[in-house]
This record gives structure tokens, sequence and C-alpha cells, in this order.
């Protein structure tokens, strides 16, 4: 074949290929048409297939979130020392992330105290407590574990996170002698990504098996009575995502909203289908870095730690409306310090939560605070998918968000990147490409220069 035919059939190709994002929203327009037929003609088999693959996916990204966040946060932390401020840009961070936490959990009580999401809802049935629970004791003597091969077994972020936190300063702290060891991790770090990637394809057949697993095993019959708390979440999400981001993008960072969400889109999109803020992170960070105009070494240390950390849709609005809902079913009365109580556990304990799918633990956290039943947990399990992509979706467009912010006060966000028309973005280069956390490929032209310590 010639090499001009070639180019002809490689075009071609292209032409009449799906664009991932589109295929995302396919699997999950597929999903809940095969629950609804499993469901309303009794297909077992069909159900039970679903219940398969969805497990098996969900499976294959606990496998890989593991080495992701110690490789990334290692990567991140060690980065920090090539920067003059790195102590201020961490402070200014978390800042950030508690600042906007904060305000997210105000609106979440907000909505929740207008609309009154339990009033009058009753439980059809005993909902059981879930297995897994979270507890202040659990949560603080969890954070460092007595076993580093069970903090990997049991999938513990949290103790992760502390593991890669200590490993990353302990090698920047030691400067050349260390060399070698994070060269390997860069390595590893882009072996992991590439896995990972081999999992994201997967994900519109695993939304779809997610999708209409829940729909097969619960139908709509939970949709009337929790109607009010469904249209609560998303309301506070929307709020949150649309509202409250573009105002501190305009006033805050004085940069243009519109072209943030521009950019960003790719990755809200991604988030919003696969629920999982872990995996969407080598895409984010890229947008973050590529389309942003974050500088690169600032955002390997906020995207990653953002994306075990910063939950506003997870940790924040979710559980303050569902505190207020579970104790409305419940005729447990709340008070003021209540409320007080539950923005204080929004803020600090983030995260328990574990940048994957679900958010069971901050909700058993904050609702084992209050001392309201934890089996109220069990009545919005049947909805929690539907849930979690939209509190996803705000998770990770706060995890980018803040890094504007930041890197804009400290001047080091690249203006003309960032205002310049959006690239284009290979979604797989994202995953396998050259700007992962840690990678020393060179500075964009007309890129701010950092400093080195």
């Amino acid at each position: 074949m010639s090499a001009t035919a070639e180019a002809t059939d490689t075009k071609q190709r292209k032409r009449f290929k799906i664009p991932f994002a589109w295929q995302l929203l396919i699997g999950l327009a597929l999903g809940l048409v095969l629950g609804y037929v499993a469901r309303e003609w009794s297909v077992a088999w069909l159900g039970t297939t679903l219940e398969t693959i969805g497990t098996l996916f969900v499976q294959l990204l606990f496998l890989i979130v593991p080495f992701l966040v110690f490789t990334a946060i290692v990567a991140s932390i060690a980065n920090l020392r090539n920067l003059a401020n790195a102590g201020r840009l961490v402070a200014k961070t978390l800042g950030w992330f508690a600042l906007t936490s904060a305000i997210a959990v105000a609106i979440g009580l907000a909505i929740g105290l207008a609309t009154n999401p339990g009033e009058g809802v009753t439980l059809t049935g005993s909902a059981a407590a879930p297995e897994t629970t979270g507890s202040w004791t659990d949560f603080l003597t969890g954070i460092i574990p007595t076993n580093v091969v069970d903090a990997f077994v049991n999938v513990n972020v949290l103790q992760i996170v502390f593991l890669a936190i200590v490993v990353g300063a302990a090698a920047a702290k030691l400067g050349a002698k260390a060399e070698p060891f994070l060269k390997f991790n860069e390595s590893a770090l882009a072996l992991v990504q590439k896995a990972l990637w081999w999992v994201i394809r997967l994900a519109p057949i695993g939304t779809a098996a997610l999708i209409g697993n829940s729909v097969f095993a619960y139908g709509w019959d939970l949709l009337e009575p929790l109607a009010v708390f469904s249209i609560d979440i998303y309301v506070g999400a929307l709020i949150v995502m649309l509202v409250v981001y573009p105002v501190l993008l305009r006033l805050v960072a004085k940069v243009s909203p519109v072209q943030f969400f521009r950019k960003a889109w790719p990755a809200i999109q991604f988030a919003f289908v696969s629920r999982s803020s872990v995996g969407t992170l080598p895409l984010a960070q890229r947008i973050v870095t590529e389309r942003l105009g974050v500088a690169r070494d600032y955002a390997s240390f906020a995207s990653p730690f953002g994306a075990t950390t910063k939950m506003d849709g997870c940790a924040a609005i979710y559980p303050a409306i569902a505190a207020i809902f579970v104790a409305q079913v419940y005729g447990v009365p709340l008070g003021v310090q209540d409320y007080l109580l539950i923005a204080f556990v929004s803020v600090i304990g983030s995260a328990a939560t574990a940048g994957l799918t679900g958010a069971t633990v901050m909700l058993t956290l904050t609702l084992s605070t209050l001392g309201l039943p934890l089996e109220g947990v069990g009545l919005l399990l049947a909805i929690d998918p539907i849930m979690d992509m939209i509190r996803t979706a705000t998770n990770v467009t706060g995890q980018m968000v803040v890094p504007v912010i930041v890197a804009k006060s400290e001047r080091i966000l690249d203006r003309e990147v960032y205002d310049a028309k959006p690239v284009p973005l290979d979604a797989e280069a994202a995953f396998g490409g050259a700007a992962e956390a840690g990678s020393e490929e060179p500075p964009r032209k007309g890129e701010p220069a950092l400093q080195p310590a």
C-alpha cells in the first residue's frame, strides 16, 4: 500500500471512529435500556450478566488505584523540591480545599433545610446498616497503617496517601541519593497510567453494566419517595459547579469561567460517567497543565493530592443533605450545633473518602458523629450510582479550579495557554503520554519559569 493510500485509509478510520466521550454516553443509555428490559421482562440471566460485568470493572479499578495513588503522590511531593515557594503553595492549596468545601457544605445544608427531603418518607421493610462504616476513631487511628501490605491489599487510600507523603518527603530530603528511586517511581507511574488507560477503555461497557444493574435490582420504585433528595443533590452540585466555582474564577483568579469549562469539559464528562476521581486523575492533570496553563511542577502536586482529598460532591454536599434526610426519616431533631458539626466533619474528614466510586464511608462518618441511625445509609444505596455521577463530576471540577486559583495568585499561570482556543486532547495520551506527574518534559513555550529551591 502506498503512503498516500495508507494516509487516506487512516483518515477514513478516524472519520468513522466514535469519540470516546460519545462511547461513554452510549454506554450510559444502553445500560438504562438493558436494566429496564431485564427488570420488566424478568430476564434473570441479563441481570446477572450486568452485575458480573459491573463488578469486574470496579475490581479492575480497585486493582490499579492503589499503585496510581502511591506513585502519583510520591512524584508530586518530590516535585515540590523544584519550587522555592513550595510551603506557601501547599498552604494555599489546602486552604482553598477547605474553603471551597465549607462553601459546598453550607449550600448542601441550606438546600436540605429549605426542602426537607426526608419529610413524609416512610421505610418499607428494614434497611440494613452498611458493612463498612466510618468513625472518628477509625479515621484518626487508621491514618497510619500497621502493615504496609495491608494498606494496598485493602485499598485503604488514606493510608496509602500517608505512606506516599512520607516516602515522597524523605526522597525530597535525600536529594541526589534518591534520584534513582524517583526515576523508578516516574517509570512506575507511567506504567500504571498506561494500564489504567486499558481499564478506562472498558468504561463504556462498565458504565452500561453498573447503571443497568442498578435499574434491574431496584427499578424506579425508590425514585419517587427519594425524588426530593435526588433533586437536592443535583441542584446543590450544580450550584457549586456552575455558580460558586465560576464566581471564584472570575473574582479571585480573574479568568474566564466559560473558558475554564470549555477546556475542562472532557474531564468533567469522564468523571460523570466513570464515577471515579482517581480514575479521572491523568486526564484532569493533563487538562490543568496543557489547557489551563498551570505550571507543571505545581500541578503534579495539586492534581494527585486533590484527587484523593478534595471531594466537594462526595464529602460536602452529599453528607450534608443526606444527614438531614436521615434525621427527618427517623424523626431525630437536629440543632445548630449539629449543623456546625456536619460542616466540621465535611471539611476535616474529606480525606476519608476513597476517590473511587461511592461516598459511603464519608456518610457513615457524618451519621455516626451525629448519633444518627446508620441504617439510613442502606436506604440511599439503591440510588447511589445515580447520585455518584454528579458528585464525582463536582469533585473533579473543584480539583481543577483550585490549582488555577492558586497558580494565578502565585503568578505561575500561563494566561496565553489559558486564554487560547482549546487544543485537541488525545485521551489515550493523557493516560500514557509524556505529561504524567513527575515527567521530565521541558516547559512549554511561554510557560512561567519556576525558580529552583
